[in-house]
């Protein structure tokens, strides 16, 4: 166990994680030259579009000190770096004894670096605190030095200067992580205790759990049993997480690897659960933190005889993103779905299009609203996460929204507008504190609706990108609350039915039916696009219809004949609109909500 080292990679997003992993890999020579690539870790097609790491990814590497020619077994973990993935960093940091952390010398101390550093701290893990990118021309080294010496308490000669791309400093991070992060501890002769970090599901093998062994040893074949779900099944295989994945006899105490037992359902595994042995059973490891799910939106098959696939699509995708949850719904418009719950609208985003890639589900997605709870006359108080579920005026006494506690890390020039855009917001400005005499942390107190749609887009068009922002959830505060309803030639569409606060429902209102009238695609019959509160219309926008030219074939004539003709389509026209259906293109749902 002393020549084992578990150590993850944190940072704020685009700060260069997978490209520093990448060089310890190389250095490693854990990657053959056939197989290597940029990102080696980031597997999904979608990671690499998008330039993003969506999943952690673990890996082992073998690597011998030039002191002592001892070698050493490296198990690393690297995570994402956006707010919307935050459960997987600390999925991945309850596995691990230290972390690198990562800054970029061009851009600084950003919100998530903050906030994943304090969640390594909560878990005592050891921090080896690394500036990346020195090489580049715009690199501010002494200064970033300063800032990340205020941050972590470090010393100067404990900061390690590298760069992913060059693989300057590799050697020294590398001699810091056995010398710096304390080997795992935990007894070998214990009753077995392994924590399942993630999973994922193989359709030939059936679930793969990745865990990490605290106490006791597991061996291939060893009869295991699941403490959360109370299920027993057989080791068929265990082994080390290499490149590809390593069968081995057995994974001690202190490793981290993989177990596969043939299991085929998925709902019988869950991550953060413990294994041990079934006949000398372990207690349930602590400290492993629920997923707190921000946004709720509902998520229907395009075809109602799809909704048993998009379960079991569902079910498996669960097993590979955790902080997906999502209970079944059902419709007036839609039919039978499932409302989900995500991290935020990157998450709904990345789970919308995996859906598309992985399982080839088509799917609609309804208007993502928040939770909030509800007091009504008799004094009872429930949770509501869907606007049908509001009750009427007269039968509700409150209502609650959530609200967050954010702060936002941006240069001196763009203070007055991300002000503004927070007030805009209904936001409360409790401090601001100066890092650098040209960076400011804003700390802003937000109801958490008011940042699910374009908050984000706004923050980062406002700063030109120089912003960035972090929240943890605060607590209920009584609001305004109305549901505001979409009609389409009279008819309400109830997956377009948002609830919003009263100040801004008009505005919110306007600007969803004129980007509809954009958006819809025009019929043969005029379309009366109304955002209303109950039965009063609060803004309208009339889409017009295509007209075909049915007087083309008259050559000259009496004017009659035209005219007859023109009553003729007028009246098709006023029987098409009654019989009409307007279909909503998937498009519209995602793109209505994105105001100006």
């Amino acid at each position: 166990m002393k020549h084992i080292r578990n150590f993850c990679v944190i940072a704020h997003i685009d700060h260069g994680k997978s490209t520093l992993s990448d060089r310890l890999l190389d250095f490693t020579q854990s990657v053959s030259e056939r197989d290597k690539m940029d990102q080696q870790l980031d597997d999904m097609d979608l990671e690499r579009e998008r330039g993003i790491t969506i999943k952690s990814h673990a890996i082992q590497m073998h690597y011998t000190h030039p002191d002592d020619g001892q070698e050493y077994i490296f198990n690393m973990i690297d995570t994402p770096g956006h707010v919307d993935f935050s459960y997987e960093v600390s999925r991945s940091i309850a596995a691990c004894e230290g972390a690198l952390l990562l800054v970029d010398a061009t851009q600084g101390i950003q919100a998530q670096t903050i906030s994943n550093l304090f969640l390594a701290l909560e878990h005592d893990l050891e921090i080896i605190p690394i500036l990346n990118k020195v090489d580049m021309e715009t690199a501010m080294i002494e200064e970033m030095a300063d800032q990340m010496i205020d941050l972590t308490g470090c010393e100067r000669e404990d900061i390690i200067l590298a760069s992913g791309k060059t693989g300057i400093g590799v050697p020294e991070i590398m001699r810091a992580v056995v010398n710096r992060i304390p080997p795992p501890k935990g007894d070998p002769a214990a009753p077995l205790q392994a924590l399942i970090f993630d999973s994922v599901f193989n359709p030939f093998r059936g679930v793969i759990a990745y865990v990490r062994v605290m106490n006791g040893v597991l061996k291939k074949n060893d009869k295991i049993h699941f403490l959360a779900t109370e299920a027993s099944y057989h080791a068929d295989e265990v082994g080390a997480m290499e490149l590809n994945m390593k069968p081995t006899a057995e994974i001690g105490c202190g490793d981290v690897g993989y177990v596969i037992t043939g299991l085929k359902r998925s709902s019988e595994i869950k991550v953060g659960d413990t294994v041990t042995h079934d006949a000398r059973r372990g207690e349930m490891l602590s400290g492993f933190e629920e997923v707190k799910p921000m946004v709720f939106a509902g998520i229907f098959p395009l075809d109602n005889d799809d909704f048993e696939p998009l379960r079991d699509s569902l079910e498996k995708l669960q097993l590979n993103d955790a902080s997906l949850i999502f209970e079944p719904e059902t419709s007036a418009a839609l039919g039978y779905g499932f409302r989900c719950g995500f991290l935020g609208m990157l998450h709904l985003e990345i789970v919308q299009e995996r859906l598309f890639r992985e399982f080839n589900m088509d799917v609609i997605t309804t208007v993502p609203n928040v939770t909030y709870r509800v007091t009504d006359t008799k004094g009872n108080v429930f949770e509501i996460r869907n606007p049908a579920e509001l009750p009427e005026p007269n039968n509700r006494a409150m209502v609650e929204e959530p609200f967050i506690s954010s702060q936002i890390i941006t240069t001196t020039d763009y203070i007055g507008a991300i002000m503004n855009l927070c007030i805009d917001k209904r936001g409360t400005l409790l401090r601001q504190t100066y890092l650098s005499p040209h960076r400011v942390e804003l700390h802003f107190e937000l109801p958490l609706a008011e940042i699910v749609f374009d908050f984000y887009d706004r923050l980062k068009s406002i700063s030109r990108g120089y912003a960035s922002f972090d929240y943890q959830p605060l607590d209920y505060r009584e609001t305004d609350l109305v549901r505001m309803d979409i009609k389409l030639n009279s008819e309400n569409v109830d997956a377009l039915s948002a609830l919003v606060h009263r100040s801004k429902a008009e505005y919110i209102g306007r600007g969803m039916c004129k980007k509809l009238r954009e958006l819809l695609p025009r019929q043969q019959f005029m379309i009366a696009i109304q955002a209303a509160i109950g039965a009063k219309v609060i803004a309208r926008e009339t889409l017009s219809a295509m007209r075909k030219d049915v007087t083309a074939k008259c050559y000259g004539g009496d004017i009659s004949r035209k005219r007859k003709l023109l009553e003729k389509q007028k009246a098709g026209k006023r029987k098409m609109r009654q019989f009409g259906k307007v279909e909503v293109p998937q498009k519209a749902f995602l793109d209505c909500l994105k105001l100006d």
